[in-house]
């Protein structure tokens, strides 16, 4: 799989019925290793080593009901009182970030209602902190510690 611009971290792959898989700690499963779940692993990671992001409190592929429409977010982080903090929207590397992008998170946010969104190619990170409830953001220059999304 491709570098990405995060720390490199160790994982545990499998190969079944001749498919790829990497071993997903949130889930407490393998699953088919693509570039896009490539991408969604290292963060997880980097969220948990990096940023001390507890693994109680991340849910992966989360269900979203988006008008009408059964979405599923690749990364939701909830706070210590149980609510949703920030989506994380993870795309290929070889997926720009676009603003349609970062439309689809947001689009997420109209039911989960989160402080935080960011979107991630593995290659590129972009971060905002909402700062009403209109969808109005401010955006980041780094991605957020967990004392700021999920609070002490």
């Amino acid at each position: 799989m491709q570098k990405l611009n995060l720390p490199t971290y160790e994982f545990r792959f499998r190969n079944h019925q001749g498919k790829e898989q990497i071993f997903d700690v949130i889930r407490k499963k393998f699953v088919a290793l693509t570039p896009e779940e490539w991408v969604r692993q290292n963060l997880i990671s980097f969220l948990i080593h990096h940023q001390k992001y507890s693994p109680g409190l991340i849910a992966v592929e989360m269900p979203v009901k988006v008008n009408g429409l059964n979405q599923r977010a690749d990364i939701v982080v909830y706070n210590r009182k149980g609510m949703p903090s920030m989506i994380v929207e993870c795309k290929a590397p070889a997926v720009a970030i676009t603003k349609s992008v970062f439309d689809q998170a947001a689009r997420y946010n109209m039911k989960l209602q989160v402080d935080y969104m960011m979107v991630t190619n593995g290659l590129q990170h972009f971060c905002a902190q909402l700062t009403d409830d209109k969808g109005a953001y401010q955006m980041l220059q780094e991605i957020p510690t967990a004392e700021l999304v999920i609070g002490s």
